[in-house]
């Protein structure tokens, strides 16, 4: 897969989360098992989407934490009922919309 399709796809699946956590506090989003279950489906197909990447690509942009993406589909996968939904949570308002700027920073240079 080329590396601007990987990046169209991972800014897709931010998107998405975004959107559908938009104006969802902490305490209804652990409540809602479709909600929950979405965004942790698109944030393990970013991980898998991330693992994809051209080595020469993932050095070139080091901004991305590629591996950080990577490794938490993998504790997703890998122990769904041990995934922490604090820390889903916080990666969903805390580094998503600066993901999204990174990524859509690399798309115009591409």
């Amino acid at each position: 897969m080329r590396n601007s399709v990987i990046v169209e796809k991972l800014i897709a699946y931010v998107e998405k989360i975004l959107r559908y956590c938009e104006n969802v506090p902490y305490e209804a989003f652990v409540l809602d098992s479709k909600l929950v279950e979405a965004c942790v489906f698109n944030l393990s197909q970013m991980g898998e989407l991330a693992n994809r990447v051209d080595e020469a690509f993932a050095t070139a942009h080091p901004e991305v934490p590629w591996r950080s993406i990577y490794g938490l589909r993998n504790r997703i996968v890998h122990d769904y009922d041990g995934v922490n939904l604090q820390l889903i949570w916080e990666i969903i308002h805390d580094d998503l919309e600066p993901l999204r700027q990174t990524l859509l920073q690399i798309r115009s240079s591409v």
